[in-house]
């Protein structure tokens, strides 16, 4: 097959949709090198993160000629250089597909992350919002098939949208393998110095936003152990300062660590080192922290009320995202019980297999084969 695939994120973004951008290039590409993955992308980005995907096995990079129109070709020129590159099958990786597609005959698959921004409108700008609405509701009207990447998502696709439950498949996605990969005491050792970690510390991972609802996390620790910490990784928006503010009034200053700007190597380490991993977000589209903390072998503490509980399955624990007294109780609980806590991460790594690489890339190629045959 020769596909085409939507590769801003993937060069550009180096959170949720950029991952799963990278991930789905590089599970194809190593799982079936006989297709040829063609990457449409407005412009070169070359880091760390990225350097790699230009070396994958069948991944072709294509730019557009005109650098001056990079928003307008991404969205509209593109359909003509899917046409000249005879591509069969189309995947908008991030929530869109061009504009002219159904004109061209190519079949096209756009993946779907979440409709938060319909949920909880208040996180989201005005303008924002009307332009994703614009833009989702477009992409799953016209593509051929929808992928969801949660149960949770493929329900807001028919409750919002009206799209028929059949048109939507639900396919996970993984984290990358270095979660699963073991580092030696002595590595860790060298993350814990280099990082200034404290000894024992729960961890929390992603944007510091209000959605996150990290607040809750923060509260916990009056009910806990004074020698346990919390170390918060990501980027900072307007809510840091909320959190900073309850954290100075309440004396928490020396309990509560922020971390941003970590190299994506040293990521792993610290999951590892820490005791329990939090995640009390009001609202996800799936919740690849949650995956990554499983692979790295520490036990997960999640808010219910959106998909936590298909990325974290039957033996991580759920707390009601407004209830810090619930949320204690679970670490507590799980802090005075190491054979319950060895019965988690044993159960989650377990767990985790059904998020193989292997299953998933599987899952893609069928879907890409089956929409072309029914053309």
């Amino acid at each position: 097959m020769k596909l085409g695939f939507d590769g801003k994120r993937a060069l550009q973004n180096f959170t949720g949709l950029g991952n799963y951008s990278r991930f789905v290039l590089g599970i194809l590409s190593a799982k079936y090198p006989q297709n040829q993955y063609l990457v449409y992308c407005p412009k070169k980005e070359l880091s760390d993160r990225t350097k790699y995907l230009y070396m994958l096995k069948s991944v072709v990079f294509k730019f557009p000629e005109n650098k001056a129109f990079k928003s307008f070709w991404r969205s509209f020129g593109i359909v003509k250089d899917l046409k000249s590159d005879t591509i069969q099958l189309y995947h908008g990786l991030s929530n869109e597909i061009p504009f002219g597609m159904k004109k061209t005959g190519i079949k096209s698959v756009v993946t779907i992350h979440d409709l938060i921004f319909l949920r909880f409108p208040e996180f989201y700008p005005w303008l924002d919002r009307k332009i994703y609405k614009y833009k989702f509701k477009f992409a799953c009207k016209n593509a051929d098939k929808i992928i969801a990447i949660s149960e949770q998502t493929k329900n807001d696709i028919i409750q919002f949208f009206g799209i028929p439950e059949d048109k939507i498949e639900v396919i996970y996605q993984n984290c990358s393998s270095t979660f699963s990969e073991r580092k030696t005491e002595s590595e860790l050792k060298n993350i814990a110095e280099k990082y200034s970690l404290p000894e024992k510390y729960l961890l929390n991972v992603g944007s510091i936003e209000t959605r996150k609802n990290l607040l809750l996390a923060i509260k916990s620790l009056k009910s806990i152990p004074s020698d346990i910490h919390l170390v918060i990784i990501g980027k900072e928006t307007h809510y840091a300062k909320i959190l900073k503010d309850y954290i100075a009034n309440q004396n928490l200053a020396e309990r509560v660590h922020f971390l941003k700007n970590i190299p994506f190597t040293d990521l792993p380490g610290i999951y590892q080192r820490s005791e329990i991993f939090i995640y009390p977000s009001r609202f996800e589209g799936f919740g690849i922290p949650i995956i990554e903390a499983l692979h790295s072998g520490v036990p997960v503490i999640a808010a219910t009320g959106s998909c936590l509980e298909e990325a974290g399955g039957p033996d991580s624990k759920y707390i009601h995202p407004d209830n810090e007294i619930e949320l204690a109780k679970s670490i507590n609980f799980i802090l005075k019980n190491p054979q319950e806590r060895q019965k988690m991460v044993e159960n989650g790594r377990e767990y985790v297999k059904k998020f193989d690489d292997n299953i998933i890339a599987q899952q893609l190629i069928e879907l890409y084969q089956n929409t072309l045959k029914n053309a």
